[in-house]
């Protein structure tokens, strides 16, 4: 027998509590810092005890959107960035995106960040680059990693555009360049001298509000990075989370 209804769709009760408490947090009645009610406030107010509004919470604690501060009381945040953009990178990671198409989209957005940056970039926001570029040279003194470095140094540039959605846009992207980056690295020795050498042409074109300059060096910068990557041996079109191990022997 043919059936006339469809089976219900029941959304559980946490996962209720869970998108109403966004939804305050989403349109403005809940703001940033400020407090929400008490677990048990919250149980009375939805009509459902509280072991239902405390697995609502958790899922909002794992999208950042509440924080437990002192004495556990909670709070409306604001997710952090590498929190959303981790979530995006996983989505790039499982849709197999080459370091081909990775790459093309840096070389948009980058250089427009770091245009945008060198006519937003504060003082404070131009030490902390500073710094950036002091921990580098650091770190290629001691024989160290400086993926790291490198990472922080394109967010801090990305950060001074004072821009959100570009903030946003970009991490996900930057950092999903960490085992390319990695893999150039420990093929050719001489790729950690020029990545300082770019990033510090890059700090003085910020330093001199220069934003031609601090496009222009921003993708030549991106663009010798592709010429590592092919110089080293990896191929454009695999999976960019494939990347490292699989350099053609003999690569220099």
């Amino acid at each position: 027998m043919k059936r006339l209804f469809d089976k219900l769709d029941i959304v559980p009760a946490y996962r209720v509590v869970s998108n109403a408490i966004e939804q305050r947090i989403m349109d403005g009645q809940l703001q940033y810092g400020d407090k929400l009610p008490t677990e048990t406030q919250m149980a009375e107010d939805f009509g459902v005890n509280r072991s239902t509004v405390r697995e609502g919470i958790r899922l909002l604690e794992q999208r950042g959107l509440v924080k437990r501060k002192a004495g556990r009381r909670l709070f409306a945040a604001l997710p952090r960035y590498d929190e959303l953009g981790s979530r995006e990178q996983r989505a790039l990671v499982l849709r197999r995106v080459s370091f081909r198409e990775l790459w093309e989209i840096s070389m948009i957005l980058e250089p427009a960040i770091a245009r945008m940056a060198a006519e937003r970039i504060t003082d404070e926001e131009l030490s902390a680059v500073g710094r950036n570029l002091q921990q580098t040279r650091h770190a290629i003194e001691n024989g160290r990693s400086l993926v790291d470095e490198d990472i922080e140094f394109h967010i801090l540039v990305a950060t001074a555009t004072r821009n959100d959605a570009m903030v946003l846009t970009q991490e996900p992207t930057i950092l999903l360049c960490r085992s390319a980056v990695s893999a150039i690295i420990d093929s050719l020795p001489q790729a950690p001298g020029r990545l300082l050498d770019a990033h510090t042409a890059i700090f003085n074109a910020l330093s001199a509000r220069d934003g031609d300059a601090a496009e222009h060096w921003t993708r030549k910068h991106f663009a010798d990075f592709k010429r590592g990557y092919n110089l080293a041996g990896f191929d454009d079109d695999r999976p960019i989370d494939a990347v490292v191990g699989s350099a053609k022997p003999g690569a220099k």
